[in-house]
């Protein structure tokens, strides 16, 4: 029965926000050796509310205390939240079984690819796919809203009732059907996702994102269950979120060295909308023509270029 629970409050988390399931393998291998954390000091989170976060504690370190979950309610815009959302959200609240504020991360990211992946989960679920890194499967099935499976034994659904530039609120539904359960656990969750971002004198960027969570569950006992194991489910899911931030920063490197591939692989993620893979293939094309003319003005002179005319191909010197 542990093992449900934290199945289920994961698949919860999940559905609201997919940077917390870790794909795993070579690709988490690759994302480490990309990333890097940012200087103690140097890059701190671009907007007010994280601001105020890192001031109050320790930003590395995940935090559950009735401070930070205050906070991270009045975060919530409700006035801008229509009724049905703001009945969902107000739903979890009351009853709460778990709160958690994520450990504050830093990765290097294009930001606009950053924005475009948060915004569209099924495209990072869709690359992992491809790369025969996860099981997961999700598919977006109405405007901001995304139906997430793990197989047979878990799915979910969340829905974006909150988005601008630097917050990102979701509400999710997740159903837990273990071989040992005679019914299914149900469970609901609410992610708040608050980003910043800062750009070095060499031009590379940065993200700051900071992720709180709270999930209800149903069942009385898993509820039990759930409370008495929160350090181990929260630890799994710290670092997940950590795993795939940096999996990200990876992706955009990859892009910005490699747009071609990185557009080819968008034509072949099947499950994402065909207007949404093309959006993301030109974004992609936009990330690599900038990435290629920084680096020819950060390119010394006297330093070799290969250029190819119709006649025959020569090295010339700038």
């Amino acid at each position: 029965m542990p093992s449900a629970a934290a199945s289920l409050v994961a698949v919860c988390v999940l559905s609201g926000w997919i940077w917390l399931a870790s794909p795993p393998g070579e690709s988490i291998a690759l994302a480490q050796g990309w990333s890097r954390p940012s200087p103690v000091g140097k890059h701190t989170p671009a907007q007010g509310d994280v601001e105020s976060a890192t001031r109050r504690s320790d930003p590395r370190v995940a935090d559950t205390s009735e401070e930070a979950r205050r906070g991270a309610i009045q975060s919530i815009p409700f006035e801008k939240i229509d009724p049905e959302a703001r009945r969902k959200l107000a739903g979890v609240l009351s009853s709460t079984t778990l709160f958690r504020r994520m450990p504050v991360h830093v990765a290097p990211c294009d930001p606009d690819l950053y924005s475009f992946l948060v915004r569209h989960p099924d495209v990072l679920v869709g690359i992992w796919e491809e790369l025969g890194v996860s099981e997961f499967r999700m598919a977006q099935t109405g405007p901001g809203v995304f139906r997430l499976a793990d197989g047979t034994t878990a799915t979910a659904t969340t829905e974006f009732v909150y988005r601008d530039h630097e917050t990102h609120i979701a509400y999710c539904e997740g159903e837990y059907r273990g071989p040992l359960l005679r019914t299914p656990i149900r469970g609901r969750s609410i992610l708040i996702l608050k980003t910043g971002h800062v750009q070095e004198a060499d031009g590379n960027c940065y993200i700051t994102s900071r992720l709180d969570t709270f999930v209800h569950v149903e069942d009385a006992t898993v509820d039990f269950l759930t409370r008495t194991f929160q350090p181990l489910v929260g630890k799994v899911a710290d670092h997940n979120f950590l795993q795939t931030t940096a999996f990200v920063g990876s992706l955009s490197r990859t892009t910005q060295t490699n747009h071609q591939g990185v557009q080819r692989l968008a034509a072949r993620l099947h499950r994402v909308d065909p207007k949404v893979r093309r959006e993301f293939a030109a974004l992609a094309g936009e990330i690599g023509q900038k990435a290629t003319r920084q680096a020819s003005h950060e390119m010394p002179l006297g330093t070799p270029v290969a250029i190819r005319d119709e006649r025959d191909e020569e090295t010339v010197t700038r």
